[in-house]
């Protein structure tokens, strides 16, 4: 028996390793050094990119200086004017603070307004895109740009134009999403790389313990208590 998925997942998996092993080792030198001088990591993304915003915010092994933007209304409005601009008001965005920004197209007004707010901000941004689909694509914003343009790093997630990949004998789609599966690999990565950084520097990285391990929620607790501010409120 064949695994299809499994078998795109090792292709993609080794053109990840290839092509993108120094922008997620840029992309860590940023974290790093954001969290060593107070800034917190923030993650956006709408629909299924909101899956790969949680990799980096609030999960065991992860960063605790971390926060996700919450989109009310679930990318419902995210091809609307003016909805990224409102949400921003709302949003505690600090320049010593590091944005990732998930979005496979890149065109959509909403998360470029996001974009667009953060650079004027000073804010170090890093995109996670289908940098060649994205590139094919026009911008439905009236800013007229890309979620790429505005990335400090961007991390090309390789997937291929409209996301699914495989082909099914008698199915006129395509079907199984690839850019989930690589953001992961590259975000988990850049986290780690970003830890790792931080401890050869001598900083000792605010890191979530699992809550379902024996001492895990109150380890946790005692450090949230040091950020509550900016990691418990949009």
């Amino acid at each position: 028996m064949t695994l299809e998925f499994f078998d795109e997942a090792r292709k993609l998996t080794d053109e990840l390793e290839r092509d993108e092993a120094q922008h997620i080792h840029d992309a860590a030198v940023i974290v790093a050094q954001a969290i060593e001088n107070g800034g917190i990591t923030q993650a956006f993304g709408c629909g299924h990119s909101y899956a790969a915003a949680l990799e980096v915010s609030g999960r065991a092994g992860g960063l605790i200086p971390s926060k996700i933007i919450e989109d009310p209304a679930g990318g419902f409005y995210e091809q609307y004017e003016g909805v990224g601009k409102h949400l921003m008001h709302q949003v505690d965005l600090q320049k010593q603070d590091v944005l990732f920004l998930i979005s496979n197209s890149g065109r959509n007004p909403m998360i470029l307004e996001i974009a667009d707010i953060a650079k004027k901000m000073g804010v170090k941004i890093i995109v996670v895109t289908a940098l060649q689909s994205s590139k094919l694509s026009s911008s439905r914003s009236s800013l007229g740009t890309l979620l790429y343009q505005y990335g400090d790093v961007v991390l090309d997630n390789h997937s291929v134009y409209g996301d699914a990949a495989l082909d099914i004998d008698g199915l006129d789609t395509k079907v199984c999403g690839t850019s989930s599966f690589a953001a992961v690999l590259m975000l988990q990565q850049v986290i780690y790389e970003a830890i790792d950084i931080m401890v050869k520097d001598g900083h000792t990285p605010p890191v979530y313990k699992s809550a379902n391990i024996d001492g895990g929620p109150e380890f946790n607790e005692a450090i949230e208590d040091k950020f509550a501010a900016r990691i418990f409120h949009q």
